[in-house]
């Protein structure tokens, strides 16, 4: 409770992971069937933060969202899942004020044995050329 006092004081925000949903029939959808659907799922609350450069030749920016672990279970259970790992490995971009970023890696901080935050590094996803 601690670190999403922290996080809505520092004028923390919501952040949207867009993840498939599952399909109950999943013979189907895997032959191409029945349509992949997607859903938004609101984690909060978060804070953003623009890592410094490192200056390599065609990287973009870097990002680190914190998102507080109270609101990452609540979804976790929510959408029955078995760890807020799986719920990460669904998503496929992270939504925060309106511009999408791709997860490059997760990280959790713990304290008694206990995940109080989850460290989320980012990177802006760049619109493909049709």
């Amino acid at each position: 409770m601690l670190a999403d006092a922290l996080l809505r004081s520092v004028s923390g925000t919501t952040a949207l992971l867009r993840v498939t949903e599952m399909n109950a029939d999943t013979n189907m959808s895997e032959v191409g069937l029945v349509a992949t659907t997607f859903a938004e799922v609101m984690v909060g609350p978060a804070v953003m933060r623009k890592l410094r450069p490192t200056w390599q030749e065609g990287k973009g920016a870097q990002w680190e969202l914190l998102v507080s672990a109270t609101g990452v279970e609540q979804q976790v259970s929510s959408l029955d899942l078995a760890s807020a790992q799986s719920l990460f490995s669904m998503a496929l971009t992270v939504t925060v004020a309106g511009q999408d970023y791709l997860i490059d890696s997760i990280a959790s901080n713990e304290a008694f044995g206990q995940v109080y935050l989850y460290r989320l590094l980012l990177r802006e996803a760049r619109q493909q050329a049709l």
